[in-house]
């Protein structure tokens, strides 16, 4: 359970940057300005990710060019520690023992006391694919593109392809439908968790600046250090408190829905990119009133050498798997 703790002694102490902290969240906010970076977790040691689930190994076949780029199955365990657990690839089932992995980054910070109804972590399916796919390593950006995906997700809970046929980042509506679904002989799937530790008083993270859970699995790092092609799909539902903030940052496609309907719209092939969405200023655009219980769902894709960053900041304090 992530049974966060209110804002308090942090931001008592920050009082002095916000004049007149009028909430909770206005409170976060001068904490964070009068703490800067001291508090948010740091990546490169060890990991305090769960590492996927294994697969059986795929061939390792392909090279990329090198340019820059400037719910699925739950696991179970405590975050930090392996888990086993299995994924389905079509009609065949990959499973294997899992240890940590320092590309996962870490989440240090304040110890969050006390689980029971919430999640402890975030639950996510992770798609490998292979250098050959149409819409991995093809494409490059330097600002992404918005709108490859409607407002709203569509009766499968995955988003829709907007247009037609290709676009400047994609291929066409064929490929991309295999982004988030189980294809045999296209990707092979992973459970991971992504666990989110307190970093300060009311705030809830995870970073890692070498996100690269799938390292040497699946169809294998196919001729570079990292394994870079894949997609990342979480489903979770959270109860809207008011006040609550949502900020991704990382490469490279970005998609968050809330209540079905789009949030953060970080599409593309691009270098490391920040978005937020403030829950109260857009509650009437997702349809949401405090106090009720709202989807939330995740979809990301890392397409591109050589970089891939991940990270998650928020002010939502307890996330449970949907019913």
């Amino acid at each position: 359970m992530l049974r966060r703790s209110l804002v308090a002694h942090s931001c008592l102490l920050a009082s002095s940057v916000a004049s007149s902290v009028a909430s909770p969240l206005a409170c976060l906010v001068a904490c964070l300005v009068a703490c800067g970076d001291s508090g948010r977790a740091e990546s490169g040691s060890a990991s305090a990710a769960t590492q996927p689930t294994g697969a059986t190994q795929g061939p390792t076949q392909g090279t990329s060019d090198g340019a820059s780029e400037s719910g699925g199955p739950p696991t179970t365990g405590d975050a930090g520690s392996a888990s086993t657990s299995s994924a389905s690839t079509g009609g065949e089932t990959s499973d294997a023992s899992s240890s940590g992995d320092p590309s996962l980054g870490t989440t240090t910070g304040f110890a969050t006391t006390g689980f029971g109804d919430c999640d402890e972590a975030l639950q996510a399916t992770i798609r490998d694919f292979k250098v050959e796919h149409p819409d991995f390593e093809d494409f490059t950006s330097d600002v992404g593109q918005k709108g490859i995906v409607l407002p709203e997700l569509g009766p499968d809970n995955k988003p829709v392809y907007a247009a037609p046929g290709p676009t400047a980042q994609t291929a066409g509506p064929g490929p991309f439908a295999q982004w988030y679904s189980n294809t045999p002989d296209t990707n092979i799937p992973f459970a991971i968790e992504i666990p989110l530790t307190e970093v300060m008083p009311g705030l809830f993270s995870f970073e890692s600046n070498a996100f690269f859970p799938i390292d040497d699995q699946g169809w294998g790092n196919q001729g570079n250090p990292h394994n870079f092609h894949f997609t990342s799909e979480i489903h979770t539902v959270f109860n809207y408190k008011g006040g609550e903030v949502f900020t991704f940052i990382g490469d490279d496609d970005l998609w968050l829905f809330i209540n079905g309907k789009l949030a953060i719209d970080l599409g593309g092939v691009h270098p490391e990119l920040e978005a937020s969405v403030d829950l109260d200023a857009q509650a009437d655009a997702l349809g949401i009133q405090v106090g009720g219980m709202y989807t939330m769902a995740l979809f990301h894709a890392e397409r591109h050498t050589d970089n891939s960053n991940f990270r998650i900041d928020t002010s939502i304090e307890c996330f449970t798997a949907p019913g």
